[in-house]
């Protein structure tokens, strides 16, 4: 309140719930890769516990460092009165107990709510932030330091990008599977036809939050090395690095859809899902069961996987250039955008779901609905 919100800044929330989100991403692709990792995953309750575990252990180490991060480059600032020590230790403390506390918050959410409660606390903390921006960005109009013109084309520009997200996170390929005729028991299965759907971003916000991390890293690395020297190579490296930079971008579109690629192919096996297909007497129409079902399902995943990186990755920059080229007063990050949207229209569904639920609970309790389900 005295300091114009940077007390609240430096919160004991200050590193957010992002060791979290990197550790559990760690995790969920070493369990992908190590065999003993892998075999705990197919252990049902008891192995997803002890990943569960793993991801607690992770988020601690990985909020340490963080913390410790966050402390040397405060201290470095000559804005500290306390010795080194004692002002490591309690910035360390403070805000890992922070990063624990809303990752328990989160784990109750989830246990006890609806959705996902990590990725609402995620959208809160990016929603919170809306506010403060409109009204800068009015403040900044009413002063003429911008144009009105310039803040309705932003503003438009981001309904837009809304739009642009809800239409390609629905959009999906369905492939048509046909289903012969079987037998179970005494009674004989119709052929049935269905189709098997694909979403065009099937890696999520994953690519762009790793890609984030990634860069983050050596250019915070850079910048405390190379702080005291303006004219040092790290200095001028770690510039480049910042956001808006021609660097940041390149680096951030190729590790985006490097990401898209390499996570879509730890989650999906088409080999699996051919062989699942043919032991359940399904098939595509056209296409032989078995090797020939298995490649053309890698063909189909690797074209949706190519169009969801272009989309991904140009949604994560087209507020880098907007920042940049019209001085928005607000950083509005494409990765945060996809969250928002991504996890309020995931939210909206299972409310949805959980009122038909309630709905379809009511009906059956209805006196005459008992009567006929004992008859």
């Amino acid at each position: 309140m005295f300091s114009g919100g940077s007390l609240e800044r430096f919160s004991i929330f200050a590193i957010g719930i992002m060791p979290y989100i990197s550790a559990s991403i760690i995790v969920q692709l070493a369990s992908e890769i190590l065999p003993s990792l892998k075999a705990l995953k197919k252990e049902g309750e008891a192995g997803r516990k002890i990943i569960t575990k793993y991801t607690r252990y992770g988020t601690v180490l990985l909020a340490i460092l963080q913390s410790l991060g966050v402390a040397t480059f405060v201290y470095q600032q000559g804005i500290v009165v306390a010795s080194p020590i004692e002002f490591h230790i309690s910035t360390v403390v403070s805000l890992v107990t922070g990063t624990m506390f809303l990752m328990w918050l989160g784990e109750q959410i989830t246990e006890r709510g609806i959705g996902n409660g990590i990725s609402l606390i995620i959208t809160a903390g990016i929603a919170a932030g809306i506010p403060s921006g409109i009204t800068k960005l009015l403040t900044l109009t009413s002063q003429g330091s911008m144009s009105m013109l310039t803040a309705v084309s932003i503003v438009v520009g981001a309904l837009l990008l809304i739009y642009i997200v809800v239409f390609f996170e629905s959009a999906q390929r369905k492939i048509p599977i046909h289903y012969a005729k079987r037998q179970y028991g005494n009674s004989m299965m119709q052929a049935q036809n269905t189709h098997m759907p694909f979403k065009l971003n099937m890696a999520g916000v994953i690519p762009p939050i790793f890609a984030s991390s990634i860069i983050l890293f050596p250019s915070t690395l850079l910048s405390w090395f190379g702080s005291n020297d303006t004219n040092s190579w790290l200095h001028k490296v770690a510039g480049m690095l910042q956001h808006g930079q021609s660097l940041y971008i390149l680096l951030f579109a190729a590790t985006i859809i490097f990401f898209c690629y390499f996570y879509t192919a730890l989650v999906f096996s088409p080999k699996e899902m051919a062989e699942n297909l043919k032991k359940s007497g399904a098939f595509v129409p056209g296409i032989r069961p078995g090797e020939q079902t298995s490649r053309y399902l890698e063909s189909v995943v690797l074209h949706l996987t190519l169009f969801g990186a272009m989309y991904i990755t140009i949604i994560c920059l087209i507020p880098e250039f907007l920042t940049t080229a019209l001085n928005v007063p607000f950083y509005l990050g494409g990765t945060s955008l996809l969250i928002l949207v991504v996890v309020t229209m995931d939210f909206s569904t299972q409310i949805n779901s959980y009122r038909m639920s309630q709905q379809y609970e009511n009906l059956m309790n209805r006196p005459d609905m008992k009567s006929l389900s004992r008859k």
